[in-house]
């Protein structure tokens, strides 16, 4: 009798076992789900993060004169024809033969607002009016752009992609990020980028304090080409359709 209750024991400790490890899988699931859809809507608009075909260069210009230019040489002595550039509006101000440079090279233009803000600790309305204002001094100089808007510092919510659609705009995030910002070295950002595969946006800087990303750029267009990943736009990438479109905490 005694032998019988100690094998029961055994099995009831092993399907507690079991149970707790099932649990705990589950739950690690859940977690994962919830950290990529956590300001997903349904039904209504979505970041842009990633394409279906060739990879998108894309940089970044919130300050400074002394890199943009530099990294507009290279791609043109690289015959990069496709690339994507996302401009502060005050940038843009101070710097207007900059940005028509990038417009007569052919690239794309995308938003990078007006002013350099976090805009998940920005109320709705001054969201919407450093939009607009960065789109009003576009609209004044004459430089073209795309309907594109890329949060200044990379952080979102689900408000500032419902205000972007509003206004018509689509918020691009990207899928890697090279990390140039953080001043890494050369070897870092080339290991960053390398892991590029079809249909990735790769986040670049070309702001005075991205120093090394000039020196980096020639390698990086080397590694895709040799990868045979041809360079587009993020516009052409919206154009494919049935792109990925997601909003990332």
């Amino acid at each position: 009798m005694n032998y019988f209750f100690i094998l029961n024991g055994k099995k009831i400790k092993q399907y507690l076992i079991i149970f707790l490890t099932a649990f705990v899988t589950a739950w690690f699931i859940y977690i994962q789900n919830i950290q990529f859809s956590v300001f997903s809507t349904e039904d209504g608009p979505k970041a842009f993060y990633k394409g279906k075909n060739g990879v998108a260069l894309t940089f970044n210009i919130a300050w400074g004169d002394s890199k943009a230019e530099p990294i507009l040489d290279i791609l043109k002595k690289e015959n990069v024809k496709s690339a994507t550039f996302f401009l502060s509006g005050s940038w843009v101000e101070n710097h207007p033969h900059i940005a028509e440079k990038i417009v007569e090279q052919g690239y794309d233009i995308g938003l990078l607002g007006y002013e350099y803000l976090d805009y998940e600790e920005e109320d709705n309305e001054k969201i919407r009016r450093d939009i607009l204002r960065a789109e009003e001094v576009f609209k004044k100089l004459g430089i073209n752009h795309k309907k594109m808007l890329r949060a200044p510092n990379g952080h979102f919510d689900e408000r500032l992609i419902t205000i972007a659609d509003q206004l018509g705009y689509t918020v691009v995030h990207w899928s890697i990020d090279s990390q140039d910002w953080k001043l890494p070295g050369v070897e870092r950002i080339l290991k960053n980028t390398a892991k590029a595969k079809k249909g990735d946006i790769i986040l670049l800087h070309a702001s005075d304090s991205a120093t090394q990303t000039a020196v980096s750029l020639p390698k990086i267009i080397k590694m895709l080409n040799d990868e045979k990943l041809p360079l587009t736009t993020i516009s052409e990438m919206m154009i494919e359709g049935k792109a990925n479109t997601k909003e990332i905490n």
